[in-house]
């Protein structure tokens, strides 16, 4: 991990229970009008980067590679619990918002969180270089996914349009959750070394160990920073909405917001890894969050619009379906050496733009 704070900064203790407040009190004599709203939707931010830094904490306590397993699960839950907070919250279920923020998630992390990483760490030191069948690996299962829950519902013909039938989703929820579980087993058990830096021994002997009371607290205060963003997410999800409506922006602009909400204080993590020179730290956080976003949100939602009886809008549209099968081509070509340069890293950035503009202006 990119991390070595030993103890928890007062901010990341204090956000968390400020969130907690601030929902006490809007359930009392306080509305969500105006700068309550503002307040809160402030704490929100700020629960999101305590919750990633407790992970952060725990995931360094734990050591690699089941740290980043840790912040990439807590990241997942938040997103889970944004998707599916708007989801219930709109009238017929923001049936395309699972679609919207997955793909976002993906092109946020494939193109702008690995591209900036390429771009930094190789204008600072240089050409870089990772372990090549871990990143390869995670490509490999993370191509499988995507194609399987975005790609493939387009072409289906036991029902019309971009969808699955409930056993068609349910399968591919199975198969996602399937995938992703090797995964994990071959990053943490099997194939450790695929994904592990070997410390020097300078590094091993400086690395103290992480005390037990630092372990504990940040496994509290990591549960109360997720329930504080589960709640506030819930409440302030209409407001986005309402938002991008009222801006005029297209409708998969609100999936782009809650990925790059989520997303935000571990790419900021990734990136402080790549400018320590350490790339295949970054490139752990960025496909392992990928990973567990895909693995875990697809199954999730799935459950719940089957369970709630929602029209799940899976498929992408053919120009997204471009972009996607670009992205993952240029993913699987810059990272087939084990090596990297700003070249790399630029091509990414572009295709993250070309992303971004081709969504506000379809």
């Amino acid at each position: 991990m990119a991390t070595t704070i030993q103890r928890s900064p007062a901010w990341a203790l204090i956000a968390p229970i400020v969130t907690l407040l601030l929902l006490a009190g809007q359930l009392g004599p306080f509305g969500l009008d105006g700068w309550y709203s503002a307040m809160l939707g402030a704490s929100l931010m700020l629960s999101i980067i305590a919750a990633v830094h407790h992970a952060e904490l725990l995931a360094y306590g734990i050591g690699e590679p089941l740290g980043t397993l840790v912040l990439a699960l807590a990241i997942t839950v938040i997103e889970v619990s944004l998707i599916v907070s708007v989801m219930l919250a709109t009238d017929g279920g923001a049936t395309m918002l699972a679609r919207d923020t997955v793909f976002a998630t993906v092109m946020i992390i494939l193109n702008l969180i690995i591209g900036l990483s390429f771009v930094i760490g190789c204008y600072r030191f240089g050409e870089q270089r990772f372990i090549l069948p871990g990143v390869s690996t995670a490509l490999t299962t993370l191509s499988a996914i995507v194609v399987l829950a975005l790609i493939l519902p387009n072409f289906t013909t036991s029902t019309s349009g971009p969808h699955y039938t409930d056993s068609q989703l349910g399968f591919v929820a199975i198969v996602s959750l399937v995938l992703y579980g090797v995964f994990i087993f071959v990053q943490a058990v099997r194939h450790r070394d695929y994904f592990l830096v070997q410390p020097t021994r300078q590094e091993a002997k400086q690395q103290p160990d992480m005390p037990i009371k630092t372990l504990l607290t940040s496994g509290i205060f990591l549960i109360l920073s997720l329930v504080g963003v589960v709640s506030a997410a819930k409440l302030l999800s209409p407001m986005v909405k309402g938002f991008v409506a009222a801006w005029g922006a297209p409708e998969a602009l609100v999936g782009i917001i809650i990925a790059l909400i989520v997303l935000m204080p571990e790419g900021f993590a990734s990136l402080r890894a790549a400018a320590n020179n350490q790339l295949q730290t970054s490139l752990n956080l960025a496909l392992g969050s990928a990973l567990a976003t895909i693995g875990l949100t697809i199954p999730t939602v799935a459950v719940v619009a089957i369970t709630l009886d929602m029209s799940l809008v899976l498929g992408l549209e053919s120009k997204s379906i471009i972009l996607l099968t670009l992205t993952l081509f240029i993913a699987s070509l810059s990272m087939s050496t084990g090596r990297v340069t700003v070249m790399q890293g630029t091509v990414h950035i572009v295709l993250f733009l070309t992303y971004l503009f081709m969504t506000i202006v379809p």
